[in-house]
């Protein structure tokens, strides 16, 4: 009899994310109750201590807009971002730091707007705060000085107004509007001034509608004494590159020469922050797996930096996905720092690693998460499907097949999944949504096809530009192409397929599953927008401006974004189509997803419709997970067959 393995086993691994570490403690999100929430533990190891009352859950970092936490440990308290049931309106709440019940810190002043903590100094206990009042256009950028609950106003912006960089005093802040994805230009805000004024870049109003090459400028650290900003971006390599700004000069931005990386590969730099003085951490997504190294910064003419070490990236932290790091700096020369990260593979669970202070000794796993039952290499670890697509890119993919140990025989029925975004990348990544939804189908005998389109992020600016404003358009091609290049495998059986997607992979589901009919035995839909121009004008206002730049004017661009629209071909749809929503989504509001099913119904087409009353724009709860991973898997098998 070959193995039967239920979804509880694959999901008995708990979630562990966004560790940081304090003194000799580290605290870090995880679902150990069924529901994401906040725990600490000595970093010697020790059983886990819940810093929240039952029940209460967090937000997914993956999709969460600025930071879960922070320990603020010289007012004793933890700084966390709560909302209710998904709906992402996130208000700061704080509690001791051994943990309790979560107080309002600002009040009811903010009460059902949207505050994301972009940044906190846990020294000085300031905070950044992104300011979505859910009524207008605009974002307001919040300083919140935590110690009393003082409030300064940084300025509003119909595109973001972020707060991208701070020095250590906090008389100066980088300021970022963002007009689509990497499209980034920056402003300074200097205490005693009444306005932003600009630093970088030129500002939409006065491009005149010339193309204006996107910068992909990333957090901004200040360096030499606040002389200049050492930032990743994408001014002189596609991929990412460290630039240094100098004040004096800021409109001739530097090239930073990177020396003594490990890595090969197709990838980016995305990310860069200081530590302490001229020691930074760098962050690459190579091929889809995390590199991360300590390095020092040098000014000079050209400025350099130099990595002196490699955190994450080879050994046993090699072809995986960071899910957060952090550190602590001793208090004495020369300057070490002992470090904190969470790591995973597409078939590990995620578990912490600790880099003890003096850097001389090796990583140490506090962890030992692990899927119950069912033996590892029962799991899939995926094989490199890579294709070239109809314009001759390169598209990045993987095919993850049943293990031969399960037994199955003869060509496995397919399932293609498509990532969400569009400007996101499916990546080895056991803690994400769709890994053990990939794992389950594949233990059940279906092989699962995961492109990254483009648009998708990990492979370059050009790249995950090229889906702006063509949503349906040239990323449907891909598909297909990819389709055809799997269909040359005598291991996949492409007469029984089926297609399955989140947020924009379920416009994109909706997308083949109704323009395709014909290619498809069943789809499921999971909260994606399937009516472009109604679907905009239900999203937040503050929404709006990037929806016009990055898919389309709902008024000025109807008739393309009728023409992209899932509703537009739906008629033609034939496959039976399960659909999944949040009740609480603020992205896909749920009357999306209810017209969908309604109007098939109407036209005869079998439309399984599953709402989850407590989830957002995700499905986070252990009980609601059971319940969607076992539902997708049953629909596919009662469709496609095993």
């Amino acid at each position: 009899m070959r193995p039967r393995f239920p979804i509880e086993s694959l999901l008995s691994a708990r979630l562990l994310l966004a560790p940081k570490i304090v003194g000799n403690k580290v605290f870090f999100l995880s679902d150990f109750s069924g529901v994401l929430s906040l725990y600490s533990m000595d970093k010697r190891g020790s059983i886990p201590l819940p810093l929240l009352p039952g029940g209460q859950a967090l937000v997914n970092p993956h999709l969460m807009d600025g930071h879960n936490f922070y320990v603020l440990p010289k007012l004793g308290k933890i700084l966390v971002m709560m909302d209710k049931l998904g709906n992402e309106n996130y208000q700061p709440m704080l509690i001791p730091v051994e943990g309790g019940i979560p107080e309002k810190a600002l009040g009811d002043k903010y009460q059902d707007e949207k505050l994301a903590c972009v940044e906190c100094d846990v020294e000085r206990n300031i905070a950044y705060f992104d300011r979505d009042d859910r009524k207008n256009p605009e974002t307001e950028c919040l300083r919140v000085d935590l110690t009393n609950g003082g409030v300064t106003s940084l300025g509003r912006s119909l595109y973001g107004n972020r707060c991208i960089g701070v020095n250590s005093d906090h008389s100066k802040v980088i300021l970022a509007d963002g007009y689509t994805a990497g499209d980034v230009v920056l402003f300074y805000w200097q205490n005693g001034m009444k306005e932003r004024k600009l630093l970088y870049g030129t500002p939409i109003a006065e491009r005149g509608g010339k193309m204006v090459p996107p910068s992909g400028i990333e957090w901004c650290n200040f360096v030499e004494d606040d002389k200049g900003l050492l930032f990743v971006s994408s001014i002189f390599h596609d991929a990412g590159g460290l630039t240094y700004l100098g004040f004096d000069n800021p409109s001739k931005p530097a090239q930073v020469q990177i020396r003594g990386f490990k890595h090969s590969g197709v990838g980016e730099l995305i990310g860069s922050k200081k530590i302490k003085d001229n020691l930074f951490v760098l962050i690459y997504n190579i091929d889809g797996a995390s590199w991360v190294y300590m390095g020092a910064f040098t000014a000079g003419n050209p400025p350099s930096f130099k990595i002196t070490k490699t955190l994450c990236g080879q050994g046993q932290l090699s072809d995986g996905v960071i899910q957060g790091v952090d550190w602590q700096v001793n208090k004495s020369a020369p300057t070490t720092a002992e470090f904190i990260l969470s790591f995973t593979k597409a078939n590990m669970p995620s578990q912490l690693y600790l880099y003890p202070q003096d850097g001389k000794g090796s990583v140490t796993r506090l962890s030992e998460e692990k899927v119950l039952g069912i033996p590892q290499d029962y799991l899939s670890a995926g094989e490199d499907a890579s294709y070239t697509t109809w314009d001759g890119l390169r598209v990045s993919a993987r095919l993850y097949l049943p293990s031969p140990k399960l037994g199955y025989t003869g060509p496995r029925p397919l399932v293609e999944y498509v990532h969400g975004g569009p400007q996101g990348q499916e990546r080895p990544d056991f803690t994400w949504f769709s890994m053990p939804l990939i794992q389950y189908l594949t233990l059940n005998g279906f092989a699962v096809f995961v492109p990254n389109v483009r648009g998708s992020t990990g492979y370059g600016m050009k790249y995950m530009k090229l889906v702006d404003r063509d949503w349906g358009g040239n990323d449907v091609k891909d598909h297909l192409e990819g389709l055809k290049h799997i269909e040359k495998d005598p291991r996949i059986d492409s007469k029984r397929r089926a297609v399955v997607g989140r947020s924009y992979g379920g416009f994109m589901t909706l997308t083949l599953a109704s323009r395709f009919p014909n290619m498809w035995k069943a789809a499921v839909d999971m909260f994606g927008p399937y009516d472009l121009p109604k679907w905009a004008s239900r999203t937040p206002p503050s929404w709006m401006p990037y929806i016009r730049l990055a898919v389309g004017d709902p008024e000025k661009d109807r008739e393309m974004l009728l023409a992209h629209s899932p509703k537009t071909y739906l008629a033609d749809l034939t496959s039976p189509l399960m659909i999944i929503q949040g009740k609480n989504d603020p992205r896909v509001p749920e009357p999306e997803s209810a017209e969908i099913a309604a109007d098939l119904r109407k036209r005869g087409v079998q439309v399984d419709y599953l709402v989850f009353e407590d989830e957002g724009h995700d499905v986070l709860r252990f009980k609601n997970r059971v319940t969607c991973y076992s539902k997708i898997t049953e629909f596919f098998l009662k469709h496609l067959g095993s």
